[in-house]
């Protein structure tokens, strides 16, 4: 059931690879316009990093490279949601929806989808930029093995969100593969089409 507060949310999902750059532009967003970011892996580390029971079963499927519950992540974002809408009504969520249910589910019981930005690089672009990240971030998935199978994961998974969204309108589809400059000079003009500010 879709909380009352948060009808008022704009929600734009943002979706493209590991090591698309969506983390970064998502930066670039928030300090021009204001907005709510949201990542689920961000949730979802902050709830490994607690040691909580919940924490711990987390932490094993991250491991595998498995997909985390629906449920789980909703309510993640959910919680998130409910204690900033009253700052911005724009929310960037960022790696959400990762299949296509996620993306039904939480329009039905968190709020609508305004828009979809997807952020489009090459697989071995996201191979090379996780790889790099990698020497510096200690995240147990930036190694060579994880990261193929997460991009296989990513492919297989969020194709029909993409093509879900295509049909009503609702993606910007943006060539990732320039510098972060580039890139948000393309998501700057796309906002201004839409009036998305």
């Amino acid at each position: 059931m879709a909380d009352a507060k948060l009808k008022k949310a704009k929600v734009i999902f943002v979706l493209g690879g590991p090591g698309s750059g969506k983390g970064t532009q998502c930066e670039k967003i928030v300090a021009k316009y204001g907005f709510n970011h949201l990542s689920s892996g961000d949730l979802l580390r902050a709830e490994v990093e607690s040691g909580s029971p919940r924490g711990k079963e987390l932490q094993a499927i991250m491991e595998k490279g498995e997909l985390v519950s629906l449920e789980i992540v909703l309510a993640l974002i959910k919680d998130a949601m409910l204690k900033l809408v009253d700052k911005s009504p724009y929310f960037l969520i960022d790696g959400y929806p990762r299949e296509l249910e996620q993306g039904t589910r939480f329009e039905a019981e968190v709020a609508g989808c305004h828009v979809v930005l997807y952020f489009e690089v090459t697989e071995e672009v996201m191979k090379q930029r996780l790889l790099k990240r990698g020497e510096t971030s200690g995240r147990a998935d930036d190694n060579e093995d994880t990261i193929l199978q997460r991009l296989r994961t990513f492919t297989s998974k969020t194709e029909p969100v993409i093509k879900h969204y295509a049909d009503k309108g609702k993606v910007i589809k943006v060539n990732a593969s320039g510098t972060i400059d580039e890139v948000f000079g393309v998501v700057q003009q796309e906002f201004a089409k839409r009036e998305i500010k």
